[in-house]
């Protein structure tokens, strides 16, 4: 008997369930993003080149668990292949590019700014609607 590879959706919820045991949060919230903005705050200086990616993978699914949650959004495949959320059919958002940009930026990149904007930004989207099907 051979056994099922894991599904994308499963590996993501398991990374992120991963750093939530890490964080030791108990929900996927706000409060939880910021705890995540806090860690990798502390963890920026020590993180090298070359496990950047793997920290950003891990982290960016922590994020994006908590847009699922919070947000009532689903994991999705951007327009450009990229893995994200999409919220109300019409929003996409990458949490990995904006674990980045903090890792990279610091806090003028906070995930927690991001993540406490989203209503705007959602608020903000256009409605139009998409004929084509």
């Amino acid at each position: 008997m051979s056994s099922t590879p894991e599904s994308p959706l499963a590996s993501l919820f398991a990374a992120a369930e991963a750093v939530r045991q890490q964080l030791q949060v108990n929900a996927y919230d706000a409060a939880a993003v910021q705890r995540l903005d806090e860690f990798i705050e502390a963890q920026r200086p020590g993180i090298t080149p070359a496990d950047k990616q793997g920290v950003v993978t891990a982290l960016g699914c922590f994020l994006g668990q908590c847009m699922v949650e919070t947000y009532s959004g689903t994991w999705a495949q951007g327009p450009d292949g990229t893995t994200g959320v999409g919220i109300n059919q019409h929003s996409f958002f990458n949490p990995f590019y904006r674990v980045s940009q903090q890792l990279d930026k610091g806090q003028p990149e906070s995930v927690a700014a991001f993540f406490a904007g989203v209503p705007d930004r959602l608020a903000a989207a256009p409605r139009r609607k998409n004929w084509i099907s």
